[in-house]
């Protein structure tokens, strides 16, 4: 069997970042990489969203950047606008043709369905997949969104809606999220913050058909475009070594709290590159713990508290724009982080910090 100098297991997101990070900076000139992927093919099946907070290498693939923003309860909404920090969506089907084109050029760049077709012996492996078993008893964030099209202009396509919790909770977080890529063109989601047990809440398409006719008001629409998915709010319990290095959720870069794992993703990706020469013994890339340490508390508050995180989340936003994108975005300083800390609900959260 071949042997290859690295191995990416999952060809994804991550996997599939990391891989062009490598060729893009000319690391596959001399090495040999294999990918394994077992999809029989690369069609768009997420859309993935984040404040643009550094530059990364998919301006190409961005469906559209927004501005301004809005947050809103069954009592209250605030708008916020954001030259700086542009929040964008990536359409996945771009990204992976953009990728996939360009690793094709490559003869160094093999992809394969099953890692026992290969040698990996000797290999440095990077993978990007958490395993079959999963923790359902933990928190994730499942969702399920549409994209619609109507055939009249109703949206206002300058601004989207970040979380709008005026919606049935069950017992959990629930929020709806509306992008519009155009004035009759918009994805819409549901997403729970919840664990995966309770069946009672994944009738996602009743939840959308009902928020898109009571809330958005429109009754005539069709859908293009479908994606579901359920992203881990738990820190997987997988360790790096001399020869595997966990990637993509598998690795940490999901930001716990809030689900964003994109940018994460493409900042690990260049400092695997930059140390790629002694990656074995390069200190471990994370989030980092002041965040690991917040967001354990505040999923704390979620679990016990469900039924207070719209008013919590809301009032996360009752401060400036830059703090909030960039707190969220793993950039903030302590200025930022006790602004926001401020506007948290003291008791509940100090009885998180002592548990």
């Amino acid at each position: 069997m071949k042997e290859f100098d690295y191995i990416i297991i999952g060809g994804g997101c991550a996997g599939l970042s990391l891989a062009y990070e490598l060729e893009i900076n000319e690391k596959l000139k001399e090495k040999t990489l294999a990918i394994i992927e077992t999809r029989e093919e690369y069609k768009r099946d997420k859309t993935w969203s984040f404040w643009k907070v550094f530059d990364h290498n998919f301006g190409d693939c961005v469906i559209k950047s927004w501005n301004n923003f809005t947050i809103n309860t069954s009592e209250n909404a605030r708008e916020l606008t954001n030259k700086k920090f542009p929040y964008q969506s990536i359409d996945s089907g771009k990204f992976y043709k953009k990728i996939n084109s360009r690793l094709s050029t490559n003869s160094n760049i093999s992809f394969f369905k099953d890692l026992n077709e290969i040698n990996s012996v000797n290999s440095i492996i990077f993978n990007s997949v958490i395993g079959k078993e999963v923790n359902t008893s933990e928190l994730w964030q499942h969702f399920q969104g549409i994209e619609i099209e109507t055939p009249k202009n109703i949206f206002d396509e300058e601004i989207i809606n970040l979380m709008d919790f005026n919606c049935d909770q069950r017992n959990d977080v629930h929020f709806f999220y509306t992008l519009p890529f155009s004035k009759n063109k918009a994805l819409v989601e549901t997403t729970w913050l919840s664990d995966l047990e309770d069946q009672s809440i994944k009738d996602y398409d009743l939840q959308l058909e009902n928020y898109i006719k009571n809330n958005l008001g429109i009754k005539n629409y069709k859908i293009n475009f479908t994606e579901k998915g359920a992203i881990p709010l738990f820190s997987p319990s997988l360790r790096n070594d001399n020869k595997t290095i966990y990637i993509g959720s598998a690795g940490g870069m999901t930001r716990l709290s809030t689900g964003y794992t994109f940018l994460n993703i493409q900042e690990h990706s260049r400092y695997i590159v930059q140390n790629i020469d002694n990656i074995s013994g390069a200190k471990i890339f994370s989030l980092g713990k002041k965040y690991q340490f917040l967001d354990k508390i505040f999923l704390n508050v979620l679990k016990k508290h469900p039924e207070k995180m719209p008013q919590i989340f809301f009032k996360m936003f009752n401060t400036s724009s830059n703090t909030i994108i960039k707190f969220l975005s793993n950039k903030s300083n302590i200025i930022e982080d006790i602004n926001i800390i401020s506007k948290m609900p003291k008791l509940i959260f100090l009885k998180a910090l002592l548990n």
